[in-house]
């Protein structure tokens, strides 16, 4: 499979809009348009509980996880697989079936970290898990993961540094009005 048709296919599985799907299969509000406007896992548990949250967490990391795992099935080279990481991302922030307007990518992203190397979504989760314990708040514990996850990829598999450090940056522009509500002390705790 030539390199760009990787790349789309990781695009286009990214972008599978699993929030909005499993809210409208369990007769919830399109997550797009209700709460904060997110089509993430956090949002959907706000509307619609912890089934809803759960499923639309496993989801998105499936696809992430299923677009490395077809990388690496054809043999692509690690820094490719790390590449399809950023493709799968970018559907998902920006998705080809639903208008452009997606999610933040964090469990997308942790799908993908638990093929491309398991010791970085490791340290990803417990990062992530101890954030979000002094702070309760899921979009801190997020930022601060994606502001990490950069040096932690240097340390444990440089080889797809340059595929997480633009991912990462990716996410942290994506969680700017969470930055500016955390900033102006209006960030939601659980």
């Amino acid at each position: 499979m030539p390199d760009y048709l990787l790349l789309l296919c990781a695009y286009l599985m990214g972008s599978i809009p699993s929030a909005v799907l499993i809210c409208r299969a369990m007769g919830l509000e399109d997550p797009r348009n209700q709460g904060s406007g997110n089509p993430g896992a956090t949002n959907v548990l706000r509307m619609g509980g912890p089934q809803a949250a759960g499923l639309t967490l496993l989801a998105d990391l499936g696809k992430g996880a299923a677009a490395v795992l077809l990388a690496i099935n054809i043999g692509a080279s690690a820094l490719l697989q790390g590449w399809v990481m950023l493709a799968a991302v970018c559907g998902h922030l920006f998705p080809f079936f639903s208008s452009l307007r997606g999610g933040k990518g964090v469990a997308t992203t942790l799908g993908c970290s638990l093929l491309l190397s398991w010791p970085l979504a490791l340290c990803q989760l417990l990062f992530w898990g101890l954030v979000f314990l002094f702070g309760r708040m899921s979009s801190l514990a997020s930022i601060a993961t994606a502001s990490v996850t950069p040096l932690f990829c240097y340390l444990l598999t440089p080889t797809l540094l340059w595929p997480f450090i633009i991912t990462s940056l990716l996410l942290i522009l994506r969680h700017s009005s969470n930055i500016r509500k955390l900033i102006a002390g209006r960030e939601h705790h659980f």
